[in-house]
């Protein structure tokens, strides 16, 4: 009996051996093998390149773990962005308002339980002054219609609010573009090509279009990089482009071009810009025709003479008291001589690429330049001829309203329209690798933005911000958005008191005796200078 028991084991054991089971463990346990004696092989060649290196002290005291720092560096950025930071603590933009804007553009409930935890102590916090009897929901009024350019040959007039601010195709995808560009046109706001130029994908949306002319005049420019005239009047000859916008500066990089790095300037985007395949793209720090107030009226007239369209200018503000020589030159030219619009972006505004140094140091962020704008165009009278337009992570209602309370006719923003695409604010902008395919020329990553799908991501987010910015106008008594004003909100003061932003501005001392320091120095207030 145990014989034939044993006999049958061998037997077993025998076939199992034999068959492809088998054979196939074998085979797996000398590869197993070989990848130990392969990895011990490169910790020791690793071993030896860190220990001989002398570029990184950490790595040549602590060879091989060492390079485990470079790992952490890198996953800490996406540990504190899903793990540990808290709602309302992330920089740029935050997890509380991320979130807002992605259940908008999804159409799903934006509203929140139990209390909000936005904390509104700190000195600078924002509410709104709601009134005892608010506007009825029968009494509310259509967002009122707005001119912009009457002494154009073609005006434009638009009920818009929320609208979506420069963006090249290059610096963003062809999907991205075909969603924005559709996307805006059911919603019935305008999109701005950004300084790259017009695309074919900026038209195929059908949007109404602001054609940005940057410093380099990329779309609009000759053989020799000057202004074409002939170029414009092509532009022009477009119906969807609505106005031209001279970009001077962005808040960013103040002071610096736009940078397109040479891993995006594909084929495509080299003929539209009129530059080389493969090589960064670096525009001009300033327009070398405009030295001076004077020469950017001009430039301003000279385009909306040869185009008939409304004509503006975009900056950041830094220096501030050229805004009443603006003024001053405006009027004894006569209206008729005024930019249509000014798009006045924030010091902490977004951009592709940029350096360190003007992106965290350089121009006033839209909270202290806003209202120096519009204080200067009601001081010279000219408020309802030069529409003002803010710019600048104005990305949820409540900001939105508090730029109209201020002064603005319309906002615009690019990063608020980007996290409605599906952006998880990777900070991948400039390497070409963006996960989502917003900023990626990269064809894997492009086939995750369905064109149809964030299209209607993009309407329902412009249309969600304008409902929600009515319905704070209603709560303070006004039946439209475009009737909000300063009194309409309060600012807290370092003391705990809150004041309205009436008062708080009214409180600014004259902008003759606030010394232009670049942005650098904040303004003083009457009771700071007693």
């Amino acid at each position: 009996m145990v014989d034939s028991f044993s006999t049958a084991l061998r037997n077993l054991a025998d076939a199992f051996n034999r068959s492809a089971i088998w054979q196939i463990v074998d085979i797996l346990s000398a590869l197993f093998i070989l990848s130990i004696g392969c990895l011990l092989l490169s910790v020791v060649v690793i071993f030896i390149i860190d220990r001989t290196q002398t570029q990184h002290a950490v790595r040549r005291n602590y060879p091989v773990i060492g390079r485990f720092r470079y790992l952490f560096e890198t996953l800490g950025e996406y540990f504190r962005q899903y793990f540990f930071a808290m709602d309302r603590e992330e920089l740029p933009f935050n997890r509380a308002q991320r979130a807002w804007v992605y259940r908008a553009a999804k159409g799903v409930d934006t509203t929140v339980a139990f209390g909000s935890t936005r904390d509104l102590r700190p000195a600078g916090t924002v509410t709104f002054a709601n009134c005892p009897f608010p506007t009825l929901d029968q009494n509310a009024a259509d967002t009122a219609i707005v001119e912009i350019g009457p002494y154009a040959r073609t005006p434009y007039r638009t009920a818009s609010l929320y609208n979506i601010s420069g963006m090249s195709y290059g610096a963003i995808s062809k999907p991205a573009v075909l969603a924005l560009s559709n996307g805006a046109r059911m919603a019935g706001v305008w999109m701005n090509t950004g300084e790259g130029g017009l695309s074919p994908f900026h038209l195929e949306g059908g949007a109404d279009i602001v054609f940005q002319i940057g410093t380099a005049k990329y779309g609009c420019r000759d053989d020799e990089g000057l202004l074409s005239d002939e170029k414009l009047k092509a532009l022009a000859a477009h119906e969807q482009i609505r106005m031209f916008e001279i970009k001077l500066s962005q808040g960013a990089k103040p002071g610096k071009g736009g940078i397109l790095p040479g891993s995006k300037v594909t084929p495509e985007i080299a003929a539209i810009r009129g530059i080389v395949v493969g090589q960064d793209s670096i525009s001009p720090n300033r327009h070398p025709e405009v030295n001076s107030i004077p020469e950017l009226l001009d430039l301003v007239s000279h385009v909306r003479d040869v185009t008939g369209k409304p004509t503006g200018f975009k900056l950041v503000l830094g220096g501030y008291e050229w805004l009443d020589e603006l003024c001053d030159e405006i009027n004894s030219r006569g209206i008729e001589n005024a930019p249509d619009f000014i798009t006045l972006d924030s010091a902490d505004g977004g951009t592709g690429a940029a350096p360190m140094a003007l992106i965290d140091y350089v121009g006033l962020p839209i909270w202290e330049s806003l209202p120096m704008l519009c204080d200067a165009l009601e001081r010279h009278k000219l408020k309802t001829r030069i529409r003002v337009n803010a710019s600048g992570k104005l990305i949820t209602p409540a900001e939105v309203a508090w730029a109209l309370c201020v002064g603005a006719d319309f906002v615009c923003s690019a990063r608020g329209y980007m996290f409605s695409l599906g952006c998880i604010q990777a900070l991948q902008c400039n390497k070409n690798t963006c996960p989502t395919g917003i900023t990626t020329h990269n064809k894997s990553l492009q086939r995750g933005l369905d064109v149809t799908d964030k299209a209607e991501r993009v309407r329902r987010y412009a249309e969600r911000v304008t409902h929600e910015v009515c319905v704070i106008a209603h709560s303070c008594g006004v039946n439209e958005p475009r009737k909000l004003r300063r009194e309409h909100a309060r600012i807290m003061g370092s003391d705990g008191v809150s004041v309205s932003l009436a008062e708080y501005y009214r409180r600014w001392i004259q902008p003759e005796r606030r010394p232009s320091q670049n942005g650098l120095g904040r303004p003083q207030f009457d009771a700071d200078a007693a």
